[in-house]
Formats: C-alpha cells, structure tokens, sequence
C-alpha cells in the first residue's frame, strides 16, 4: 500500500497529484496504477485540501476517493513471485555461490554452510 507523499503523514494514498506546467494547472485524480516519478500520491485530508501557487488552477476529481483494494492480479503476481524464488532449481544455482541479479542488484542468495 502506498502512502501519502506530504512529510510526516503516514496515511494511505488515495489520489494522485500531477502538475501541467504548461498550463499553470494541478490536477488531483484517483491513485494512479502505478507511481510516477513526475506525480506526487495523496490522502484524502492532503487531496482536498490541496492549494495551487497564485495564478494557478486546481482541477480535483469529484468523485469519492476510496482506498484501492488488493485485486486478483495483484494476489496471483506476489504468488508466482514466490513460486519463482523458491524453485528446486534454483537452491542449486545456490550452492555455486552467491547470484546477484540486475545492475545493482541488493539482494543476494548466500549458499547454506555445510554440516559437519
């Protein structure tokens, strides 16, 4: 679960904050999909109260914002994330040594010691 972007608050996000600056306009929409560099996430609280810089325009969702629920999709990919990490295939690439994946990969498979 995403949170609020603003500092110090720890409530969920519920919208998303994205500004137009070519058109001197900042628009608050439901918590997108996915977060976005260029895009700030909300609570509600921050959402409506949000204020634009003099000059500028707030357009604001006037539907509800709700607090997204975990979907299928979501449930079925975190499954198969672990099915992945897991396979025996795997533990045997383990015991060659240490397997980092991707560019600056931060976690690492360590091979179990043997018993003696």
């Amino acid at each position: 679960m995403r949170r609020c972007s603003r500092t110090g608050c720890t409530n969920p996000a519920v919208a998303t904050l994205t500004y137009a600056y070519a058109d001197s306009t900042a628009v608050v929409g439901p918590l997108a999909t996915f977060a976005e560099p260029h895009s700030y996430d909300l609570c509600e609280a921050h959402a409506m109260r949000l204020t634009a810089p003099k000059g500028w325009e707030v357009v604001r969702y006037e539907g509800e914002f709700a607090i997204p629920q975990p979907t299928v999709d979501d449930l079925t990919a975190l499954a198969e994330a672990v099915r992945e990490a897991g396979r025996a295939d795997r533990a045997h690439e383990a015991v060659e040594g240490t397997i980092t994946r991707g560019p600056r990969a931060h976690l690492r498979v360590i091979p179990t010691p043997p018993e003696d």
